[in-house]
């Protein structure tokens, strides 16, 4: 890989604050009801168990980085994390191999077709580009340290539950449904081995990465999740250090080119924050300084995310001045 252009400087980060706690509750209630009769999207069918979700479910939290906590409507209805585990595995990986290593083998770089597209892996050499995409995201499993897969797995359950607050547990349903149709996914798999990207037994790999999706949380768990990277890997609730803070920038950075797949860079124009989003409805966005907000709705627009999630955590972006984009020149105080 080419060195980067970018010359390593001191930085500083200012990132302003939310109001204070009874507004930011009473947005997140106002954006619930704004859109919990939106009817648009469909319930993703191509994994069996997915196909029997009540579309009406609707789950709305923020999470602020003081620990604050505002939740609406369904946020602690349990679903699978789907998808949305890759930020986080991606940040255990981070975490263990450092920023260089991960990004020569994982990438970061968006594919421009869909999450589960082996002609991408095609058309750039066997390289995984992104970790959000499904190939960078078998990749980055099985970066996780462990002997075993059975070791890999313990530790990526144990660090998605550092992040939540609280142990998560697989949703054995969802896992079963997942690992009959996940042919496609082994296809990758093979395919990063044949490429020389995976030096380990694929369909382990690919177990272990479904596992990983299939994992319970809720709207609520998310939500404090996505608020540890926006508190510099503490988690706000439980105060614990979960990863440091350049892990957390690294995986943002990602997450915000890459997160919302062949949408990301419309949502990134439109709403300016980081997110991710699952296939079972979930959605999560990070605003760094400030919080969290996080949605659960099954119905999903064509490109695998959340319909009423984009429309509540978008207009909660306007309301509590959440894009990294919008800014306001500084005011010097003058000098005597």
């Amino acid at each position: 890989m080419d060195p980067t252009p970018f010359q390593e400087v001191p930085q500083s980060v200012s990132t302003g604050a939310l109001p204070g706690w009874l507004r930011v509750d009473e947005l997140v209630r106002e954006a619930h009801a704004r859109y919990a009769s939106e009817a648009a999207g469909s319930v993703a069918d191509y994994i069996p168990v997915l196909a029997a979700a009540d579309p009406g479910l609707f789950g709305l939290a923020v999470i602020d980085v003081d620990g604050g906590v505002h939740d609406a409507g369904d946020a602690l209805h349990a679903f699978s994390i789907q998808s949305i585990s890759k930020m986080f595995v991606y940040a255990l990986a981070i975490a263990e191999h450092g920023h260089a290593h991960v990004r020569d083998v994982v990438g970061v770089n968006n594919t421009g077709l869909a999450f589960n597209s082996l002609m991408a892996l095609e058309l750039n050499g066997g390289h995984p580009m992104n970790p959000m995409v499904n190939a960078g995201a078998i990749a980055t499993t099985a970066l996780v340290p462990g002997a075993t897969s059975a070791e890999k797995w313990e530790r990526i359950r144990e660090g998605l539950s550092a992040f939540a607050g609280r142990q998560l547990r697989m949703d054995g349903e969802v896992y079963r449904s997942e690992a009959e149709t996940n042919d496609r996914n082994r296809a990758i798999g093979r395919l990063l081995v044949g490429y020389g990207r995976l030096n380990e037994d694929p369909d382990e790999i690919v177990d272990v990465y479904t596992r990983q999706c299939a994992l319970s949380v809720t709207a609520h768990d998310l939500a404090v999740m996505g608020a540890t990277l926006a508190d510099g890997g503490v988690n706000p609730v439980t105060g614990d250090r979960v990863v440091s803070a350049d892990v957390c920038r690294d995986t943002l950075a990602v997450v915000a080119s890459s997160g919302l797949y062949e949408r990301s860079g419309e949502w990134l124009f439109e709403i300016g924050l980081p997110a991710k989003s699952g296939v079972a409805g979930g959605i999560v966005a990070v605003a760094p300084g400030k919080g969290a907000a996080a949605a659960f709705s099954p119905p999903l627009d064509s490109a695998g995310n959340s319909v009423r999630g984009q429309l509540a955590i978008g207009h909660l972006s306007r309301a509590l001045g959440l894009n990294l984009f919008a800014s306001a020149p500084a005011r010097l105080e003058e000098q005597p």
